[in-house]
């Protein structure tokens, strides 16, 4: 890892001095900069309600500290099912409670017997210079590398953003039949700036916590990558992706203490609010529905539509699978169908479409009930672990890390996880994590 890391951040970092020692950068920044001056000393900002705005939430312990632990996936999953309008077959509903325990195991029970060895948050996990402390340190980023990795990620995403425009000759947020024109080689790349932008944030957390940059500051700059995130996939009129932007700057704030409490739910009901309101006025426009539909109709019908599909896999899959791991393994780039496309084909024999499977669709097909259990369960280590890296060390870097991976596990919900850069984030999460463990038990890491 250390290898790979020294070489990404080497190329990454030179790419971003040069970058943003050039001529339209250095314009950019400065523009920025003197809004961000405007803004932070701005008489409207005073109008803003301030931390102490709604100050009864913050009684509650679960929603000031644990709003986003890993048990929200359960919770969120337990909403998209009460959302159906049809009931889950009996044994959908023993294949949902084999998930739902697996979960709860991995990312609540699992990870009490790891990262005991490491000190106290108070020591603040700084490594002894003399080495003879190797096993109660961490593994620690610098906030400036992760932001060069972050910045080029962003640049890539809004490079393959214009190229998508250009192969499909229009904007497909002002045309919705060109959007499926766009071709994957072009925006698969352009969704690298969900991450990108969060780990720029990783560098701006890390200037609020060491007092370099103010609260107000730090949020501005906040709203800014948000902005940039949401302006880039909406061009393409995607609709997850803007869910999974808001939902990831929320829980980074959330954590990082830039957002308040009041803000969090607030934002979380706007964004519920985003989901059905875009996805009313894109039915509307494919004349999907008609204008005396109820809005909260479209999401219903999404949600039982998708349950349906996956009650079919779990009918068909039994208790070991079908595919035995070809549908996760159909994510690799060149592969004639997608997984998406591939559950097309199962259900209907329609490999010209695509169809999401929940977060349980893949588990089931390739491996069934036995598959569902294992893949909950390190799903659940995975995220449980990542929470309690981040409640030990408070670390930007962690913080970020675990709201990239909660914030595809909630999406994946409805979607799956089944995108490659997707799979690739939760590949890079779970090495870190193993990592981390590894070094914590004192085995020597080379």
């Amino acid at each position: 890892m250390n290898a790979l890391y020294s070489i990404t951040k080497y190329f990454c970092g030179n790419i971003t001095k040069v970058l943003k020692d050039s001529l339209l950068f250095t314009i950019i920044f400065r523009i920025l900069g003197f809004i961000e001056d405007e803004w932070v000393n701005s008489f409207f900002k005073g109008l803003y309600p301030g931390e102490n705005f709604l100050s009864f939430l913050k009684r509650s312990r679960i929603l000031k500290e644990e709003i986003f632990s890993p048990l929200i996936v359960l919770v969120v999953f337990s909403l998209f099912l009460a959302l159906a309008i049809n009931s889950v077959t009996k044994d959908l509903q023993i294949t949902v409670i084999i998930a739902f325990i697996s979960f709860f195991i991995g990312s609540v029970i699992l990870p009490r017997y790891f990262l005991n060895n490491s000190k106290s948050k108070n020591d603040k996990f700084i490594e002894n210079k003399k080495g003879n402390d190797k096993t109660n340190s961490l593994i620690l980023f610098k906030s400036k590398d992760i932001y060069s990795i972050g910045f080029c990620l962003t640049l890539i995403g809004i490079l393959f953003l214009f190229l998508s425009i250009a192969s499909v000759g229009g904007l497909p947020i002002l045309k919705s039949s060109l959007r499926y024109s766009l071709k994957p080689a072009f925006t698969m790349p352009v969704f690298l700036v969900i991450p990108g932008i969060g780990l720029i944030a990783c560098e701006y957390l890390s200037q609020f916590k060491s007092n370099r940059i103010t609260r107000s500051q730090a949020r501005f700059r906040f709203l800014v990558l948000t902005a940039i995130g949401i302006v880039t996939v909406l061009t393409l009129q995607y609709r997850t992706p803007i869910i999974a932007i808001l939902l990831m700057m929320i829980i980074i704030g959330y954590y990082g203490e830039i957002l308040s409490v009041w803000e969090v739910i607030i934002g979380a009901l706007l964004g519920v609010m985003a989901i059905i309101g875009i996805g009313y006025m894109r039915s509307l426009n494919e004349l999907a529905i008609s204008s005396n539909t109820n809005p909260f109709a479209t999401l219903q019908n999404r949600a039982d539509f998708t349950l349906n599909v996956l009650n079919l896999l779990n009918q068909i899959s039994g208790d070991f699978g079908i595919l035995h791991g070809k549908m996760i393994a159909s994510s690799m780039p060149g592969s004639p169908l997608g997984p998406r496309m591939m559950v097309g084909k199962l259900i209907a024999w329609r490999s010209e479409v695509t169809v999401t499977p929940t977060l349980l669709g893949q588990m089931i097909v390739d491996f069934g009930k036995v598959g569902v259990a294992f893949e909950m369960g390190l799903l659940g280590f995975m995220l449980g672990i990542g929470y309690k890296l981040i409640k030990l060390t408070k670390d930007s870097f962690y913080i970020v890390l675990y709201s990239i991976l909660l914030t595809y596990s909630i999406v994946g919900v409805e979607t799956g996880i089944l995108d490659i850069q997707v799979l690739f984030y939760f590949f890079i999460g779970f090495f870190i994590y193993l990592t981390v463990i590894l070094k914590d038990k004192g085995i020597k890491i080379y």
